[in-house]
């Protein structure tokens, strides 16, 4: 992981969105490919949803996984 939040990522990988498996890695900020709903899990487990994301847009938020219920952007990447 980088020093800081503030340094280029050098782990992302492409989201899969699950209600059970987390990721491989927990993540930091997430690049949305096209437009949607996302619902982030955070490290204490909590959901929550970020309404009509757009393509292209980048979320800064940490989190564990995205859930599929309620997800309908697609084409996502995580940055850790």
């Amino acid at each position: 992981m980088p020093a800081s939040l503030s340094d280029p990522s050098d782990y992302y990988f492409a989201v899969t969105p699950s209600n059970t498996a987390n990721a491989p890695r927990a993540f930091r900020s997430l690049r949305i490919g096209a437009a949607g709903d996302v619902v982030v899990v955070r490290k204490d487990g909590a959901a929550v949803t970020f309404k009509n994301c757009q393509g292209g847009e980048c979320l800064p938020v940490e989190g564990v996984r995205v859930n599929a219920t309620g997800t309908t952007a697609a084409d996502i990447v995580a940055y850790a």
